[in-house]
């Protein structure tokens, strides 16, 4: 195709182009949408191209370029555009699903205890689930935030873990009455396991992993005005709070006094789990001569199971909580700062 010819290329042959770059699978979907009249249009200006050179594809990227410049797209009713094209690629239920988390004021109207269930903790959800069959455990894991249904499955029993997500990955379009029988079943279950009684949910540990989640400015301000009306719950907060790289913190002193009370193959599994520039504290509040031991027994024990090596954090924090209560050590500076 001819330079010149491409200064007189019409629209018709740019789209023959656009379309000819796409995968065969995009394309298709893209054609299906056209009227008879115009896929014999197309189709025959796909037939007839020949050969494309560099210039003709870079002409028809410009000229979609500046047609789509030109036109621009409205904002109005973009919500509905997204879950439009939301539900063409993976369905009703998935979609509404994504638009809750996309834009939650644009999701459907939600029945009221499927929106309950959403609020419920994931021990909660699986005491009223487990026993269920994994086709309706998939359409409600699909309902909760992702978090909170990665905790639900790992939850279930092992049997049915797999089921569930191949359920999840293959699910096709659900019926509404499918949802209705959802819903159903959930009241029940509540009714059944909890009568009126409240349904447990929040605690220390899940305003711990709030605050954890959020910036250090929201524990910074969130944390000294707890203290100030409840000692007792700061303390428990700041105990759920404790991961182990709060460690690195510690000055030398506190990380000694620490350190011996663990046992030897407990802190070597522990300090696997952490690269050699997170080892540092611990090393500096050695002797030089014990660092370098450590060092060696490090490297001649070999790899080491990560479940192994998070078992021996959690030991070594373990003995750091029961140090701080008695009194031995402290994990904070009695600032704004906590862990």
């Amino acid at each position: 195709m001819s330079e010149d010819v491409l200064d007189r290329l019409p629209d018709a042959e740019r789209a023959a182009i656009l379309v000819m770059l796409l995968e065969e699978e995009d394309a298709a979907g893209l054609l299906s949408r056209l009227s008879p009249e115009e896929l014999q249009q197309l189709g025959s200006k796909m037939f007839g191209l020949g050969e494309l050179g560099p210039a003709a594809i870079t002409d028809a990227l410009t000229g979609f370029a500046e047609s789509a410049s030109q036109g621009g797209l409205p904002a109005q009713d973009r919500s509905e555009d997204v879950r439009r094209i939301m539900t063409g690629a993976v369905g009703e239920l998935k979609a509404n699903s994504l638009m809750r988390r996309i834009a939650p004021d644009a999701g459907q109207q939600q029945s009221p205890t499927l929106e309950l269930a959403r609020w419920l903790n994931a021990d909660v959800i699986i005491s009223l689930i487990e026993e269920e069959h994994p086709q309706a455990i998939a359409v409600l894991l699909l309902q909760l935030d992702p978090q909170v249904a990665a905790q639900v499955l790992a939850g279930l029993p092992e049997a049915v873990q797999a089921p569930v997500i191949q359920r999840v990955a293959r699910l096709d379009p659900i019926a509404p009455e499918a949802l209705v029988m959802l819903e159903e079943m959930l009241s029940t279950r509540i009714a059944t396991n909890h009568g009126r009684v409240p349904l447990s949910m929040g605690g220390v540990r899940e305003a711990a992993e709030i605050i954890n989640a959020a910036v250090k400015a929201v524990e910074k301000r969130v944390m000294p005005e707890i203290t100030k009306v409840d000692k007792k719950l700061a303390k428990e907060l700041e105990n759920e709070m404790f991961k182990f790289e709060h460690l690195f913190k510690l000055d030398a002193k506190t990380m000694g006094q620490l350190l011996r009370e663990i046992e030897n193959e407990v802190l070597i599994d522990a300090l696997k789990g952490i690269t050699e520039e997170e080892r540092e504290p611990f090393f500096a509040a050695m002797s030089a001569r014990a660092a370098d031991g450590v060092r060696d027994e490090i490297e001649a024990r070999g790899r080491v199971k990560k479940a192994d090596a998070l078992t021996a954090q959690q030991s070594v924090i373990a003995t750091a909580k029961r140090l701080a209560t008695e009194g031995t050590i402290s994990l904070g500076d009695g600032g704004d700062e906590y862990v």
